[in-house]
């Protein structure tokens, strides 16, 4: 039985980055054009006809922009797959938060397009087996590294401590900065991080134990980092929790 064509809705304002995108799909085995788009509530209207598996989607758009645009997408029944292509790497981290798949630089390479097909084919079959309808977790943090972006593996990172409206990745390579907010990490990772300040998440694989002071504050010690970090009395009982559940 054969297997059915991948049906991909490219969005994007300008002619000729459409014409290209055909292109570069057309030359990807399975895969099929359901349509084209230029502008986001134009593909909101064709998602709604054509139901596409997958939108490649520009974000400087004219009226409703692709970022828009994808955080609607994200409530469709069945929810297709999004990819962001775009001339800046500006919005990347928004875009994941946008529950975007992949983010595509123009000019779109076509090796990069079809890592992000063969991305598309894995959140397609979790959403068509009873998953959640949501795309696979990340298992990196970008962070924004003199106008280039630099991915941080989760399993590198050791802690994530607030910093005014930025959270610095405490990493086995160093420090960097991110723009996501704390909470919002601590809930997309709750099976990886435990908080234990209101400014500060630690890897539960990290934790060794937990030790007092003279002064009697607790302090977290960890794997691979020198400085034990102080822990604040709201957070101890999740914590001790945690330390037992290991």
């Amino acid at each position: 039985m054969a297997t059915r064509p991948l049906q991909v809705l490219i969005v994007d304002d300008e002619p000729l980055a459409r014409t290209r995108l055909r292109a570069l799909l057309d030359a990807q085995p399975g895969v099929q054009v359901a349509g084209e788009a230029g502008d986001g509530q134009a593909a909101l209207e064709a998602c709604q006809r054509l139901h596409p598996d997958l939108v490649l989607l520009d974000i400087a758009m004219p009226g409703l922009d692709g970022m828009q645009a994808a955080h609607r997408l994200a409530a469709c029944r069945p929810q297709p797959a999004v990819v962001f292509c775009t001339a800046f790497d500006a919005h990347a981290l928004s875009a994941f938060e946008a529950q975007a798949l992949d983010y595509l630089v123009k000019p779109v390479r076509a090796e990069r397009l079809a890592q992000a097909l063969d991305k598309a084919r894995t959140f397609l079959a979790g959403r068509d087996d009873g998953g959640a309808g949501t795309p696979p977790g990340r298992d990196h943090l970008c962070a924004r590294l003199r106008g280039s972006l630099r991915r941080i593996p989760l399993e590198d990172i050791r802690y994530l401590q607030a910093d005014e409206k930025y959270v610095v990745v405490h990493h086995a390579r160093g420090e960097d900065l991110i723009e996501e907010p704390l909470k919002a990490l601590e809930t997309e990772f709750a099976d990886r991080f435990v908080r234990i300040h209101r400014n500060c998440l630690v890897a539960r694989a990290q934790l060794i134990e937990l030790r007092r002071t003279p002064d009697g504050h607790v302090q977290a010690v960890l794997r691979d980092v020198a400085q034990p970090l102080d822990v604040s009395r709201r957070c101890l009982p999740q914590l001790r929790e945690t330390l037992q559940l290991a």
